[in-house]
């Protein structure tokens, strides 16, 4: 998951510079867009009847500027709640309905109980601890499967801070096996971040995205799919390449300085890592991974497909709903105690309450924007900038706009509030279907997300491996480019086909 993040110190480093947290950065943006009220001429399109915006027919309204301080203030209650503004509603560009974030956010905290009580079972760490033991003696081959674990972790509930727990024990067996720090590292970052860039159903990503961007979580699955699984393969491959090298040749290691010093570190004292997984365990395995299928099966719009299966036409409400069964469920397999269950499930969501915060707070800049009357100015000039592009150019443009913002806001789920009521309508300017909008994002961000030194995963995960951050960067800059040419090589594709 992930969720606003600060600047975690190199290993052996001093002070340096940090950005601001999400939450700054996206207030400073709300009373900016307040001030902006004031100077940018106010306008409006007219809709279609999908509530979409008709190209060529903005128009000049009269100034509503928003109030710097009363107005930044209300804009994220008034984003999460969806009260209405002075020009009637602060609904979503093709909602036609009024809108707030407050589903979105309920969402966000109940899949943390969901989690949080899967993780209290141990269910999903002895499953990893088990795979692991299987292959001991077979380690080159334990690369690619955990990899492919974990990546199945970031692409459907956008697997990050948990993966801290198993650096140590991941780490410990890759040196014992003769490889390095760095091949345990890599297998956790490039599993995780991988599966992230790739998310299919992620809720965090792919479904805060398409919310506001108005489609389905299955729209746009395909390529999201071939990005997950080619991407997969170009980190194992690399994974793999270095580990070799380093088991014939321990000086070719990019840490090969600190080798006595981690084996000292990881190696010694080390116990044996209980692996029993119980019957109890595999119960809450099949449930947690039930849930998503689950939450699949309901979103998808088996109607439209010409399919014979039952659409149930599932959004928030419905997905929040069926996690919770879930929740329940995993906690009597567990054999959660009332107490227990309650006390551990709102651990669970309270460790995403900063996620929630952070949707509220970036709502609120459409929030000011909509009730100022300067979003479809934007979005106009938007439409002069991308009228002569084609599909092909304006998608990719979207995924390389994507990059630095992803960088000034490496909250996923922040950068999805923010963009998403812009972006995805000039999606239909340029002849786009805004689920490719959908993927650009995902796909910078977790490109983004891999190497930003905001980060506390990396930061962090890069610390327990005791791999300095200059030394990750130069391990792992070819598979950036190679993820980067993928992406735009399925974007491109997607919208010619």
């Amino acid at each position: 998951m992930t969720a606003a993040t600060a600047a975690s110190p190199e290993p052996g480093g001093g002070r340096r510079f940090a950005l601001p947290s999400a939450y700054t950065i996206l207030f400073v943006l709300i009373v900016i867009m307040a001030a902006l009220t004031y100077v940018v001429p106010a306008g409006k399109y007219d809709l279609n009847a999908d509530g979409e915006p008709i190209p060529g027919s903005y128009h000049r309204v009269d100034q509503n500027p928003q109030r710097i301080i009363v107005d930044s203030l209300l804009a994220p209650i008034n984003g999460l709640y969806g009260i209405e503004g002075e020009d009637g509603s602060i609904s979503v560009w093709n909602s036609g309905e009024l809108f707030g974030a407050i589903d979105v956010a309920l969402f966000i905290l109940v899949i943390g109980g969901f989690l949080g009580l899967t993780m209290k079972t141990g269910a999903i760490q002895g499953g990893i601890a088990r795979i692991v033991d299987r292959l001991k003696g077979r380690e080159r081959l334990m690369i690619p499967i955990l990899m492919i674990v974990f990546a199945l972790g970031g692409t459907t509930y956008g697997m990050a801070e948990e993966s801290l727990a198993f650096y140590a024990l991941i780490i410990t067996v890759m040196i014992a096996a003769g490889y390095d720090a760095l091949t345990g590292a890599a297998i956790l970052l490039l599993g995780c971040g991988i599966g992230t860039l790739g998310s299919t159903i992620n809720p965090f990503a792919t479904g805060i995205a398409s919310g506001f961007a108005g489609v389905s979580i299955s729209e746009g699955i395909v390529g999201r799919l071939v990005i997950l699984i080619v991407g997969t393969g170009i980190g194992i491959f690399f994974v793999m390449r270095y580990a070799d090298k380093v088991k014939k040749d321990p000086a070719t290691s990019l840490v090969s300085a600190q080798r006595a010093d981690n084996e000292a570190h990881f190696l010694v004292g080390q116990g044996e890592t209980s692996v029993a997984l119980s019957g109890r365990q595999k119960v809450v395995l099949a449930l947690f991974f039930l849930a998503f299928i689950v939450m699949i099966y309901g979103v998808i719009p088996w109607a439209d497909l010409g399919l014979p299966f039952p659409t149930l036409w599932w959004w928030f409400p419905e997905m929040t709903a069926s996690f919770l069964l879930f929740a329940i469920l995993i906690g009597v397999a567990g054999r959660f105690s009332e107490n227990d269950f309650t006390s551990t499930f709102v651990d669970g969501a309270r460790d995403l309450l900063g996620v929630a915060l952070i949707i509220g707070i970036a709502r609120g800049i459409t929030v000011i924007m909509t009730n100022g009357l300067i979003t479809d100015t934007v979005l106009n000039a938007a439409e002069q900038a991308v009228s002569s592009l084609g599909g092909v150019a304006f998608i990719n443009l979207m995924y390389l706009l994507f990059l630095p913002l992803s960088f000034l806001i490496p909250s996923s789920s922040g950068l999805a509030t923010v963009a998403m009521p812009i972006m995805a309508p000039l999606a239909s300017f340029a002849g786009v279907a805004p689920q490719y909008v959908v993927t650009a994002y995902q796909s910078a961000s977790g490109l983004l997300n891999l190497i930003t030194p905001t980060s506390a995963v990396v930061m962090g995960g890069l610390a327990i491996a005791r791999v300095g951050y200059g030394t990750w960067l130069k391990f792992v800059w070819p598979i950036l480019l190679l993820l980067a040419i993928l992406t735009i090589i399925v974007l491109t594709v997607s919208v010619l086909l």
